[in-house]
């Protein structure tokens, strides 16, 4: 398993956790009150910009965990040429990789530890509901930890296929990829046993 926060020291690796989520709700919702076109491909360039001030090793770990929008934006794009709005399709992907942008921003210079902590003390006042903040804790670190774990074996597998035939993999490598989550699953859940569940867990 991996951590997603960059190796390369910036500043706002030493803001408060807190502050940054904060100030990622309110510039994300905020993006929603502006439908300038104008606006929001500078509000794009200047997210960029954020990206390139640590360097360029930043930038490019930064924009590649981008990529997977792309699809998205050029179907958004064709969407609206086809009805005749391609200013507000812009300004929809704009916004999207803005909003998204900004959000691995935090990711990237934030400790996954930290984040827990924040989550852990806004939902400590559920804990009168019979509410357990730990679960949800655990389950944040173990989506955040292992999805880039899962992307790295589906490429495995389609590296495999593809060394094996000409034809794409497509479905074909859906039964072994499942397979190979179950036990992924599996070995998680047996370690989580050994240390006493989630009961144990949460007494600590």
């Amino acid at each position: 398993m991996i951590s997603l926060t960059s190796p390369v020291e910036t500043r706002a690796h030493h803001w408060p956790a807190g502050l940054k989520l904060g100030l990622l709700s309110l510039v994300s919702f905020g993006l929603f009150f502006v439908d300038s076109i104008i606006f929001h491909g500078l509000f794009l360039l200047f997210v960029v910009v954020l990206y390139a001030l640590p360097g360029a090793l930043f930038f490019k770990n930064g924009w590649k965990h981008l990529k997977i929008l792309w699809p998205f934006a050029f179907i958004i794009v064709l969407w609206h040429l086809i009805t005749g709005e391609a200013e507000l399709g812009l300004t929809v992907v704009f916004r999207m990789i803005s909003a998204v942008g900004l959000a691995n921003l935090v990711t990237m210079t934030t400790r996954l530890s930290d984040m827990i902590d924040v989550v852990h003390w806004l939902t400590c006042p559920l804990q009168r509901l019979g509410f357990k903040p730990r679960a949800l804790e655990l389950a944040i670190a173990l989506v955040i930890r292992m999805t880039p774990v899962l992307i790295s074996k589906g490429q495995n597998l389609t590296l495999a296929w593809r060394a094996r035939s000409n034809r794409r993999s497509g479905w074909r490598i859906i039964l072994p990829f499942t397979v190979l989550a179950l036990d992924d699953a599996d070995h998680v859940a047996e370690a989580l046993k050994a240390r006493g569940g989630l009961t144990n867990q949460e007494r600590k």
